[in-house]
């Protein structure tokens, strides 16, 4: 990435559907560890971050103040009471869809990445199988019917 260096190996709070509904996300997410580093940026976040040139930026006692300034929200991420990082928020790109439409399409992209196998796709998802047939059940989604719901989004 130009200049701004992500730090992939860290421990991440995120569980693969969670990283997978930020990836989903129309406005760019850049996430920051709870010692200032950044840690993960979902497509957009790092389509601007590409797009920062200025060598400064690469610390994020720079970098939040610049994404703020363009047009990004920060905020705390906290697990109960422990602050575990914070994010910013970009504008989106598009018009924005409700989590649960952002949830149902990683569900189904995995889905087709995994060509329908339900027990690889669970695990890519970072939930049971059982949570995903319930969740396969709430979007009205199946092997047959999966072309359907893909002409309606």
């Amino acid at each position: 990435m130009g200049g701004i260096d992500i730090h992939p190996n860290r421990t991440s709070v995120f569980s693969p559907l969670a990283k997978a509904v930020l990836d989903s996300f129309n406005e760019g997410v850049v996430v920051f560890d709870h010692e200032g580093r950044l840690t993960y940026a979902n497509s957009h976040g790092r389509a601007v971050l590409d797009n920062l040139v200025d060598a400064a930026a690469d610390d994020a006692e720079n970098l939040m103040p610049l994404l703020a300034r363009l047009g990004g929200r920060i905020a705390s991420l906290r697990v109960g009471s422990l602050t575990v990082g914070e994010a910013v928020f970009l504008p989106a790109a598009k018009n924005p869809r409700s989590l649960a439409d952002r949830e149902r399409q990683a569900i189904v992209d995995t889905l087709d990445k995994t060509s329908w196998r339900l027990a690889e796709s669970a695990r890519l998802l970072g939930i049971s199988r059982t949570t995903l047939w319930r969740r396969l059940k709430a979007y009205g989604l199946d092997r047959d019917s999966r072309g359907r719901w893909d002409e309606n989004t």
